[in-house]
């Protein structure tokens, strides 16, 4: 059990949170949500004992390990695979290293003999005897092959350091495992994968996560970190999420008698726990929410900002036509021959487990470069807007703020400082904020404001790589419902389940040896088609 006590933590120029009194128990998963600079990420470094809070303290039981995803990806280089995995049981680490160094001294005496018996006998209760099996076992288990565990994390690309990092957390079980963003760079099999991991970890487990899906799919409560206050709440991230909108709604019901609000919320939660058979911690999580009273829901104070995307003029018969394209980068073949058609009306996700090669096709969708071979034709209809991955080029100009930058971008008509104000407000830029210079703006910031352009543009076709990269949850759900209710047509990438899942009617999964391309198809129907993934197999 982890325990925290009377903890505050106060920089400089603010108090992040104050009097913050929490038990997190076994058995149990936390989502911590807030906003972006709320201080999730602070918290867990409280937790780990990597920051001293200002007053309180975090205390674990006797005997009891913690354990952490490393957000370092270089700090292993010289490491294998299997010894960096290793390494995060610690204690057991260096017992090995110890003993094995002892063992191999020429001048053997019988003090080292009766050092490393002792250390034997520690080594075998960490179950030291299994633990390279176990490495091993983990490691396959996330696509890592054993041939692959001998070599050194340098040379391993980006995407399999990741994999690697999550199971030197997770190896040993450990009592309390803390776990920022860990779907981060996962491809959706892994993600898939680590969500049943923790749905039968019977430890203890708080992550910080921008993936609602993932959420939903392993918490048990969610840490609402928020006005300076941490406070704990039962449910995965949609019930928290809709219950703090029935929460507002019986507050604004002042007429309403109590009875009739207490009906409302077991209706509410009667309906919710059905619904939760989804949910891998369905029974358990259900013993907890019939317990819910009116006094514990409480409001959200979050703020949302307003995003609606409205086309100009409609699409005519043809939308987008890829023939034959091929890409080769820096001597790799990226794309090779990659066919598809998209219709107007068409929402496709394009889908791979290299970013990269998404990436590339989204730069030759939006004509920013060229493929080696092959066409791409648009309809002669389509306005066009895109939004690339990486925007820090796109805010590089030191002698724009952002009411300047936006004013680039829009018509004669809607140019004005009372307009753009209006617009930016909308997007969460209050007051003076809107003179912001570029350069200073956080990666959210970046976000909303790109999105501000891409509304301006009143395009048909909106082009989106990985559109929800750096924002909060709030801005992701505006950004989610306004492309669910998008009348024009888009292609965009995305890690985020729940985005592809409510948006997506058309899947393109993009291999190095070809594409999988179906319409008229959600997400999840396209990852649970058997035919569909034997052809995906195909193409890795």
């Amino acid at each position: 059990m982890l325990t925290v006590t009377n903890v505050s933590m106060s920089f400089s120029d603010r108090k992040l949170y104050d009097d913050v009194n929490l038990k997190f128990t076994p058995g149990n998963c936390y989502g911590i949500i807030g906003a972006n600079g709320a201080g999730k990420s602070t918290f867990l470094r409280i937790l780990e004992g990597q920051l001293t809070p200002t007053t309180g303290n975090v205390s674990m039981g006797a005997n009891e390990r913690m354990s952490s995803l490393k957000q370092d990806h270089f700090a292993f280089d010289e490491q294998t695979v299997l010894n960096t995995v290793l390494q995060g049981y610690e204690h057991l680490y260096q017992v090995m290293t110890e003993k094995d160094a002892l063992y191999a001294k020429a001048d053997f005496s019988d003090e080292d003999g009766i050092k490393a018996a002792e250390l034997e006998g520690e080594f075998a209760e960490m179950d030291g005897w299994n633990a390279e099996s176990d490495a091993n076992q983990l490691l396959q288990s996330m696509g890592i092959a054993e041939d692959q565990q001998q070599t050194l994390m340098k040379d391993l690309p980006e995407s399999e350091k990741i994999k690697v990092l999550l199971a030197q957390a997770l190896f040993g079980k450990p009592d309390v495992l803390l776990l920022d963003e860990p779907t981060n760079g996962l491809d959706p099999m892994t993600i898939s994968w680590l969500e049943n991991f923790l749905a039968g970890y019977d430890n203890t487990v708080l992550v910080v996560s921008h993936d609602r899906h993932f959420l939903n799919a392993v918490c048990t409560h969610m840490c609402d970190v928020d006005f300076g206050k941490i406070q704990l709440f039962v449910g995965n991230y949609d019930f928290w999420l809709q219950s703090s909108e029935l929460a507002l709604k019986l507050r604004n019901q002042a007429n309403s008698k109590k009875e009739e609000q207490i009906k409302q919320l077991q209706d509410f939660i009667a309906r919710f726990s059905a619904n939760a058979s989804k949910s891998k911690q369905a029974t358990s999580r259900k013993k907890q929410l019939d317990k819910i009273t009116l006094d514990d829901i409480k409001p959200s104070s979050r703020k949302y900002p307003f995003i609606k995307f409205t086309p100009e003029r409609e699409l005519g018969n043809d939308l987008l036509r890829v023939e034959n394209v091929s890409k080769t980068i820096d001597g790799h073949q990226v794309l090779d021959n990659v066919n598809f058609i998209l219709r107007p009306g068409d929402k496709a996700a394009l889908i791979s487990r290299s970013d990269v090669t998404t990436s590339i096709l989204m730069q030759l969708l939006a004509g920013t470069m060229e493929p080696d071979t092959g066409s791409i034709t648009w309809g002669v209809t389509t306005n066009r807007a895109y939004m690339p991955k990486d925007l820090n080029p796109e805010f590089s100009n030191e002698n724009l703020n952002i009411l300047e930058w936006l004013r680039q971008y829009a018509s004669k008509e809607e140019s004005d400082n009372t307009f753009l104000r209006g617009f930016l407000g909308q997007m969460l830029f209050k007051g003076d904020e809107v003179l912001k210079e570029v350069p200073v703006l956080s990666g959210g910031e970046k976000v909303r404001s790109y999105l501000s352009k891409l509304m301006l543009s009143k395009a048909n076709v909106l082009l989106l790589d990985d559109p929800t990269n750096h924002l909060d949850l709030e801005s992701i759900t505006s950004l989610n419902d306004a492309l669910v209710d998008f009348s024009g047509s888009m292609v965009f990438t995305s890690h985020d389940h729940e985005f592809i899942q409510t948006i997506a009617n058309h899947i393109v999964e993009v291999g190095p040896k070809g594409v999988v391309d179906r319409a008229d198809t959600t997400y999840d129907e396209f990852m649970a088609h058997e035919a569909a993934q034997a052809q995906v197999a195909k193409i890795y």
